[in-house]
């Protein structure tokens, strides 16, 4: 007979994870290279020169106006229904639930935390970017514009920039940052880029942003984007402080369970006989007096067959008339 543990399902999930190695060394860590930091350097310009255009009122306000009287949903009705559905690609709470899956799949494969952690970091940026700078213009959207022509800045809104195209550009391009080829990141920056670019034109067409918020938007994501490499050693250590918080857990939770026997050794079973042969019996404490012989009190002590018969109340037997108490001496009979 062999004894042999249990395994639960965590025990199996941490046996596949065992057997894929901590880091592969194909997935290339990316890098602030010069070629990144010019991208970046070029991006807030364009941030910045969108801002002063709108700021400024410009020719770029009067582009918002005129899109806006155009009215696209008008023009194009057909189209309703199918943009209703297109701008979901860029809402926070199911882009995120999406990309959260594939990439806790990837990290379930890899046995790292880093694609997860990546993509709570750039997240967590763009809430505070994107929210700082909306809050902080406050410009109205189309729909409660008070003035015909000007830029509705600081009137308390908050559609500048446009949070549904920054949130496609962090959440899709963040599967192009974490890609594992240099070709499949390329593939996955141009669709990511054609995938937040339409969701943001999405939102022209429905006429909850103007055309500049669009733009703005598209730049914020992209510059958070191009500045995660700076955070990637606040990932690696949140990483090696997780799995060590992890690997304490398993050791604990390790060393209170029973030790198993070894596969490998049979358990010998006994006989009876010899186990009756080799118990000890315990003996008497002196404190403790044995216990006396049981004898049974003087006396005739019948047998259960010569005790007379006992008849149930409300038994349907008959009583035995021929039957008389033993010592007494029957009745002659007639």
């Amino acid at each position: 007979m062999r004894t042999e543990r249990s395994h639960t399902r965590l025990d199996r999930v941490f046996a596949r994870l065992d057997r894929e190695p901590e880091r592969p060394a194909h997935v290339g860590m990316p890098r602030m290279s010069r070629h990144r930091i010019v991208l970046l350097g070029a991006t807030l310009a364009f941030y910045a020169a969108i801002v002063w255009a709108v700021v400024a009122t410009s020719w770029l306000v009067r582009l918002d106006w005129q899109v806006m009287f155009f009215r696209p949903y008008q023009q194009w009705p057909e189209l309703h229904a199918f943009v209703d559905y297109y701008v979901v690609l860029g809402q926070r709470g199911p882009t995120a639930v999406m990309v959260a899956a594939w990439l806790g799949w990837r990290s379930w494969r890899q046995h790292t935390l880093r694609p997860l952690l990546a993509l709570g970091v750039s997240l967590l940026l763009l809430n505070v970017t994107v929210g700082a700078a909306k809050y902080g213009m406050g410009r109205l959207g189309p729909h409660y514009a008070t003035e015909i022509g000007s830029n509705e800045m600081w009137l308390g809104g908050d559609i500048f920039p446009s949070g549904h195209t920054a949130n496609a550009v962090v959440t899709w391009g963040i599967l192009a940052y974490l890609a594992s080829t240099p070709r499949a990141r390329r593939w996955l920056s141009a669709l990511s880029a054609v995938t937040s670019l339409g969701v943001g034109l999405s939102t022209v067409y429905i006429g909850t942003h103007w055309l500049s918020d669009v733009l703005l938007g598209w730049a914020a994501g992209l510059l958070i984007l191009l500045a995660l490499p700076w955070f990637e050693p606040l990932i690696a250590r949140a990483e090696a402080r997780i799995l060590a918080v992890r690997d304490r857990l398993r050791d604990r939770r390790g060393a209170k369970a029973p030790v198993p026997a070894p596969a490998g050794r049979p358990v010998v079973v006994r006989p009876l006989a010899e186990r009756a042969a080799d118990t000890v019996h315990e003996p008497v404490p002196a404190g403790r007096a044995a216990r006396s012989p049981v004898y049974l009190a003087p006396g005739p002590h019948t047998s259960r067959a010569e005790r007379s018969p006992v008849t149930p109340v409300g038994s349907r037997r008959p009583q035995h008339t021929d039957r008389h108490p033993r010592g007494t001496t029957p009745a002659p009979r007639p």
